[in-house]
């Protein structure tokens, strides 16, 4: 039940329900498409480990992150149940790819003084990845510092280029969002892990079994582990440790391309461990929200530039 209710996400455009707290004027959050994974060898810095000054085997992943674009400044303003929009600033320009999916920014809009906190609306540039796809998605990046810190960069910002080396540094922990891989339709015993039944149970072995006071109420109480759709779920890991941000996409491309990918043409992050979702899908990641683990800058020794064909 730690996931309740197991809804399927609305899009592959993952959402951010909460944002860290940073006193620095910037964006708090970027946005990438995930590559694969491949390994490094880093020298150990860390001064509390038990391997420090030894090269230690480290899995990452690859997100490739092309520049973000700005398409608008969104004012909101604090209500009795939540927030609410009180007006927007549109950029002047945007990209051809974005005006067939939103019409808003042939508006100018205006500026609002009375206002609590400010989003920039951001969109991204999949036509210089190799992925095949040419429509932005669009999102909302939240702004750091007080009021007139966030409208200041925000207008600064408007209708620019936003890149990942403005975000985030080396070395730090970041919060991910990302949709998980479908998986279709499962049984209960994949979907929710119950243990199989005896082999002299009647009728199935994979199933719930009795659900005796679990349907006493005339109907089947949802608590029950059943069959159904599984996967494409909206999920958040935290703390993440960003190992790399490279601009030089010959660093990490493998031989013959990524599986399902191809090659990297664009600024790209090296993330330590596995992220959720499938390769080409998009990737959000933020200021952590509770960050715990002390961050240090790594230092690579090796990059495996090896075929992930197979072969």
């Amino acid at each position: 039940m730690q996931f309740h209710p197991r809804s399927r996400a609305r899009s592959t455009n993952p959402r951010v329900r909460s944002w860290a707290t940073v006193k620095e004027a910037k964006a708090l959050g970027f946005a990438g498409y995930k590559v694969g994974m491949t390994h490094l060898l880093i020298n150990d810095t860390n001064k509390n480990s038990l391997t420090k000054g030894k090269d230690i085997f480290c899995p990452v992943t690859v997100v490739e992150c092309p520049p973000l674009k700005t398409s608008s400044i969104v004012f909101y303003k604090n209500a009795d149940k939540g927030t609410k929009i009180v007006g927007e600033l549109f950029a002047d320009s945007v990209d051809k790819e974005l005006s067939a999916k939103v019409l808003d920014h042939k508006k100018k809009g205006q500026e609002v003084a009375d206002f609590d906190f400010i989003r920039i609306q951001c969109y991204t540039q999949p036509k210089l990845t190799g992925i095949g796809k040419k429509q932005p998605d669009v999102f909302e990046v939240a702004v750091g510092g007080n009021k007139e810190q966030q409208l200041a960069y925000a207008k600064d910002k408007l209708g620019k280029e936003i890149t990942i080396n403005e975000v985030f540094k080396e070395g730090q922990m970041l919060d991910i969002h990302a949709i998980t891989k479908a998986k279709g339709f499962q049984g209960a015993r994949k979907k929710f892990g119950i243990r199989l039944r005896s082999h002299k149970s009647e009728k199935s072995i994979r199933n719930p079994g009795s659900l005796g006071a679990w349907r006493g109420q005339g109907h089947m109480m949802w608590r029950i582990a059943h069959a159904g759709k599984m996967g494409y779920h909206l999920r958040t890991e935290y703390n993440k440790w960003l190992v790399k941000i490279g601009n030089k996409p010959d660093e990490i491309n493998v031989k013959g391309g990524y599986v399902n990918y191809g090659l990297v043409k664009n600024n790209y992050v090296l993330i330590k461990g596995s992220l959720t979702g499938v390769q080409k899908r998009l990737v959000r990641f933020t200021d952590p929200i509770r960050q715990k683990k002390v961050a240090f800058e790594p230092q690579i020794t090796y990059t495996s530039l090896e075929s992930k064909q197979g072969r």
